[in-house]
């Protein structure tokens, strides 16, 4: 128990330090966003940005309306996915490929490549036998450049609500950039360091011969495994080197490095919320945002924190020792308490890095790691976790404006039925490509069901987990699911689409049609937006809708699966 002890005081330093570096974070972003004179970042980093864009032949200083920057945003996606696939199939005759891997088949290609530039790296590969030195390479400049962007159409939503008025939202190409030079690069560089000092490989060699304590010759694989971890960590994307990812010792080798990777994927989705306050000088607001993201991150994270401690009851009653809490599937250097409290950071965040198999949690751990990826607004990934929030909240105003009997207003403009419409659109669409895919995949066994490895409840947990991983853009797994078929690749790679763009056009679309309308000025009858009441109603909004869409299949799944092992 004091091993346990112990542990949570690890879990809840991580906490902390990811809350305290959050705020000055946040004011950098903001800062970094800012055209405003004598703005010291801009005098470091524009004599290099500014080289960029002219050798690409970008005009920076041309604004954008939201439909630019969505048709922008979708055409540089479109050529990244066509580059990567291209890369993946025919890695084997290509050069940085010490250990022979071959070129994937076309529908793995298809899958990997979406899941990349959607900032999911949803694997149906194994890490280090699946892609050579030159696919790693190129999957690692996706893991910046789809980060990138989600945190760049984050900030066409913070212009659309910086200026009372504006059709003009900054340039995406200009936005893109700094989000990667500024932000991502800094960061993904220190905690690069970081983990090269605890002995995390930085190499272009193949494979390292060892013998060990038996006697036999084992090859290790090694690579370019510093720089891929941290920035799958920073920009909350979350694919593994190696296919066991963070549960790797060449990935995660100590405590330490499990902190510095925990608190990497943390801390920008948290600092993106204080940013969006600064920025457009609404603190209250962002504090009423935080809150409720805070308060629903601890009700997930919390019970599976003590779930994972007291491990499982049907070992307690043959007697097993449990002291450790409940170790299948974890690191002995990590605890039951870490990865517990990881397994709900990486749900919650849209990471998808892991340092347990999830496939092992308790049957209620697992319910609560399907629920962050069901909410998909808790933090969420870098920048698109606020442009989901931010349907809630219009959600929320509309609903409340009904309540009182007005016309529903946010941050001074109105939201009619058009905002209206595609919110609800977006809201409805999460669970439909989830319970959808799941149900196609229970309904036809030989395609679906008949690859999962486990039977019953548990066995329907891992197609539901897919599915819900995919529409989340999260990327971890029931790795129990025999998921490299054509039809798991395809069917998961069209919901990786969907559940990326769709979700961004929505946000920004609503951003773009409000800011051009006209600004009404604050007044005794108005509904304020940054106050307890208000987000208890957008925590409220988010539990209905989560309660109403899940709660039937989260029922066939974990929640059958604890009451039949008590």
């Amino acid at each position: 128990m004091n091993f346990i002890h112990t542990e949570l005081w690890g879990v809840l330093g991580m906490f902390l330090i990811t809350m305290l570096c959050a705020i000055p974070l946040g004011k950098y972003i903001a800062l970094a966003f800012s055209n405003q004179s004598g703005n010291v970042l801009n005098r470091i980093f524009d004599p290099v940005e500014k080289t960029i864009l002219r050798f690409s032949g970008i005009d920076g200083s041309k604004e954008m309306t939201w439909k630019e920057h969505l048709y922008a945003l979708l055409t540089i996606n479109m050529l990244w996915f066509i580059l990567v696939m291209l890369v993946l199939m025919f890695q084997g005759n290509l050069p940085l490929n010490p250990d022979g891997n071959p070129g994937m088949s076309a529908d793995l290609a298809f899958n990997t490549a979406i899941s990349f530039v959607v900032n999911c790296n949803l694997q149906h590969y194994s890490g280090e036998t699946g892609v050579s030195y030159l696919g790693q390479t190129v999957l690692m400049f996706l893991q910046f450049v789809s980060a990138g962007v989600g945190i760049a159409a984050a900030i066409v939503l913070f212009n659309a609500f910086k200026d009372k008025n504006s059709h003009a939202l900054g340039n995406f190409y200009v936005l893109f950039l700094k989000s990667c030079t500024r932000i991502l690069l800094p960061i993904s560089f220190l905690v690069a360091l970081i983990l090269l000092f605890q002995g995390v490989p930085m190499t272009y060699e193949g494979k390292d011969q060892i013998i060990n304590l038996q006697g036999d010759t084992v090859a290790v694989s090694r690579g370019p495994v510093a720089a891929f971890v941290a920035i799958k960590h920073v920009g909350t994307n979350g694919g593994g080197f190696f296919g066991a990812n963070s549960n790797h010792p060449l990935e995660n080798p100590t405590y330490l490095t499990n902190m510095v990777e925990m608190i990497a994927q943390f801390v920008i989705p948290v600092a993106m919320v204080f940013a969006f306050g600064y920025y457009i000088k609404r603190r209250k607001l962002s504090l009423m945002i935080f809150g409720v993201m805070t308060f629903g991150f601890l009700c997930l994270a919390i019970p599976n924190v003590v779930m994972e401690s007291q491990g499982s009851p049907a070992l307690a009653s043959m007697g097993i020792d449990q002291t450790s809490g409940a170790m299948e599937g974890k690191e002995v250097r990590i605890g039951a308490a870490a990865s517990g409290f990881w397994s709900i950071v990486t749900t919650v965040i849209s990471t998808g890095s892991i340092n347990s198999m999830h496939d092992s949690s308790m049957p209620l751990s697992g319910m609560n790691e399907l629920l962050a990826m069901m909410i998909n607004a808790f933090y969420g990934g870098n920048g698109v976790g606020l442009l989901n929030f931010f349907i809630f909240i219009i959600l929320a105003v509309f609903i409340s404006g009904l309540m009182v009997g007005r016309t529903p207003e946010f941050l001074g403009k109105k939201v009619e039925a058009r905002e209206m419409k595609i919110a609800m659109l977006i809201a409805l669409l999460h669970p439909f490509l989830i319970l959808t895919g799941t149900a196609m995949a229970a309904a036809f066994p030989n395609i679906g069901a008949q690859t999962a490895n486990d039977p019953g409840f548990h066995g329907f947990s891992e197609m539901l987990y897919e599915f819900t991983s995919a529409a989340a853009n999260n990327g971890s797994g029931f790795e129990g699911l025999g998921d490299n078929t054509p039809w798991w690749n395809i069917s998961t790679g069209i919901v990786l689409l969907l559940g990326r763009f769709l979700p961004i056009i929505g946000p920004i679309a609503i951003a773009g049609l409000l800011a051009e309308k006209r600004y009404v000025p604050e007044s005794a009858g108005t509904l304020p937006t940054d106050t307890g009441s208000f987000g208890f109603m957008v925590f409220a909004v988010i539990a209905i809708v989560a309660a109403l869409a899940f709660f039937p299949a989260l029922t066939l799944g974990p929640i059958a699966e604890y009451f039949s092992i008590q």
